[in-house]
């Protein structure tokens, strides 16, 4: 199950990346942030396929280093901004954060479903603000160096907040809708003073850490 697991993870994760490209004439944010959503659902894949931490580290492990090429290289065109435009190693950090979940949930027999509410988080919660923040007109905030707009903001409390409160609910965590807000808002505001990418890791990693500990 574990090297299946491995091919499956590359046959979905090189689909996403195809597939992008089909959407590519909507945008390169758009084209972008597609992928930064989907691949957050490789961790359904590793929850299902992987029971040995060395397997599950092993495709983010690759994508760091496959990221870092792209980044420099612009290897995989489709997920990276223009050279006037890069802020960070957001890629990178993405696979990375991957990593290291990973390697403490497997490595540490941790209920996987912890590293999935802080995947989802990044991937479901600051993707759709991204897109969001871009596409609606709201008014813009500025916490340190990070620029974010309000309406970014309220979708990725939305989202978070759906998140967390159907994991919490299902695993019968008591005072689920409380903890839920709770965790929203401390994510919303991480997200928001996160710069250069840093959200990638900032975020999954966060949320994963305090989640674990209000289960």
């Amino acid at each position: 199950m574990n090297l299946l697991g491995i091919v499956v993870s590359y046959i979905y994760i090189f689909f996403i990346i195809l597939s992008a490209k089909l959407i590519e004439k909507k945008g390169k944010e758009v084209t972008r942030k597609y992928i930064h959503i989907m691949l957050a659902n490789w961790w359904l894949i590793a929850m299902f396929f992987f029971d040995q931490v060395w397997y599950a580290c092993f495709v983010p492990a690759t994508f760091v280093i496959i990221n870092y090429v792209s980044y420099k290289k612009d290897l995989i065109g489709v997920m990276e901004r223009s050279e006037s435009e890069k802020d960070g190693l957001g890629t990178v950090y993405y696979a990375l954060s991957l990593l290291i979940l990973a390697a403490v949930i497997w490595g540490f027999r941790l209920p996987p479903i912890i590293g999935l509410a802080g995947v989802f988080t990044m991937g479901y919660g600051d993707g759709f603000a991204a897109v969001v923040g871009k596409k609606v007109k709201s008014k813009e905030y500025h916490i340190g160096k990070g620029k974010k707009t309000l309406a970014g903001s309220l979708t990725m409390f939305g989202i978070s907040l759906v998140i967390f409160g159907v994991l919490f609910f299902l695993l019968g965590t008591p005072i689920w809708y409380g903890k839920a807000i709770l965790l929203a808002v401390i994510m919303t505001v991480i997200e928001a003073v996160s710069i250069k990418g840093t959200d990638n890791l900032t975020v999954p990693l966060i949320a994963s850490c305090i989640f674990g500990l209000m289960i």
